[in-house]
């Protein structure tokens, strides 16, 4: 018998079955925080890897969640341009009070509040994807497809070019 998911992960499984996706959510003995870890512990691509990473407008305080590919870095001039406004990366504290999850487990849905999304067109080159659920140990696969829909997002150009 499997082990009882954590209060986090639970409440993002439970967010999937309500927006009716029957993805399942896994936690591991191992860290996933970092996208390294992740792509190691499923067995992926970095690129595969989703990060759900919260920024927050600096006049106007709005937060704003980007999911970027795992072997992506934002650029942060490009996405001020897409927001409107200066934009900075979101404290700790704010950013578990906005999403409900803190920093490491952030997963892309399942959120206390609506957030205006971003999603690296990168991402929609893969047949699946990994996402965190809600725990620094949590993931679950999805589609590229499904995260488009599920988050509402706006499938654009946010990486930084090297």
């Amino acid at each position: 018998m499997s082990k009882p998911l954590s209060p986090s992960a639970q409440k993002v499984q439970n967010t999937l079955h309500a927006l009716g996706y029957a993805f399942t959510v896994i936690e591991s003995e191992t860290p996933t925080k970092t996208a390294a870890q992740a792509a190691t512990f499923v067995g992926c691509l970095l690129g595969q890897i989703v990060k759900s990473l919260i920024f927050q407008g600096q006049s106007s305080g709005k937060i704003i969640l980007v999911l970027v590919s795992g072997e992506n870095r934002v650029d942060e001039k490009r996405l001020s341009e897409l927001v409107g406004e200066p934009i900075g990366r979101a404290d700790p504290e704010r950013v578990r009070s906005v999403t409900g999850f803190a920093i490491g487990g952030v997963p892309p849905i399942g959120h206390l509040q609506k957030l205006e999304t971003y999603l690296d067109e990168d991402l929609m080159q893969y047949e699946t994807l990994w996402a965190a659920a809600g725990t620094p140990n949590s993931l679950f696969q999805l589609t590229p497809t499904a995260l488009q829909e599920m988050t509402g997002a706006q499938v654009t150009q946010v990486k930084e070019w090297r």
